[in-house]
């Protein structure tokens, strides 16, 4: 399975596009759709631009890794494409390992998933809005 429209327009909506590099608040060095990679070869720094075109094309790389991690995961239910379109947003933004509690490494039932998804919205054990705005969003588009 490939990420769909919803589950990109979900990704690109809290993930935001910054064309120009910049820390993010773990203090790496960040740029487009949340990339942390390099970028043509080259470690991102301080003051490197890219175009929109490249954030797209960094972001679709970036999915492949995600996509990827969310099938070898899912092993206790089939997802339809909103179920997995969730599954790819919240491991964009938490990593596969997370993703791999989430679903309890494969024996959790949808309805178990989609009720646990919510708990993903803390920081150093702190509560975040911006969090608990994806992951309720992320919910939503899991039980569509």
């Amino acid at each position: 399975m490939k990420t769909g429209q919803a589950g990109l327009e979900l990704i690109k909506s809290f993930e935001g596009c910054r064309l120009e590099a910049y820390l993010c608040p773990a203090k790496v060095w960040t740029i487009g759709y949340g990339h942390t990679g390099k970028v043509g070869g080259k470690a991102i720094k301080a003051g490197m631009k890219i175009t929109q075109e490249k954030a797209e094309e960094l972001l679709k790389q970036d999915l492949k890794s995600i996509e990827s991690a969310v099938i070898k995961a899912k092993k206790g239910f089939v997802p339809n494409q909103n179920q997995f379109d969730a599954l790819v947003s919240f491991a964009y933004n938490v990593g596969a390992g997370n993703l791999r509690v989430l679903l309890s490494n494969g024996t959790r039932d949808v309805k178990t998933v989609a009720a646990k998804i919510l708990l993903y919205n803390k920081a150093n054990g702190k509560e975040l809005g911006g969090l608990t705005r994806r992951r309720k969003a992320e919910q939503a588009l899991f039980n569509k």
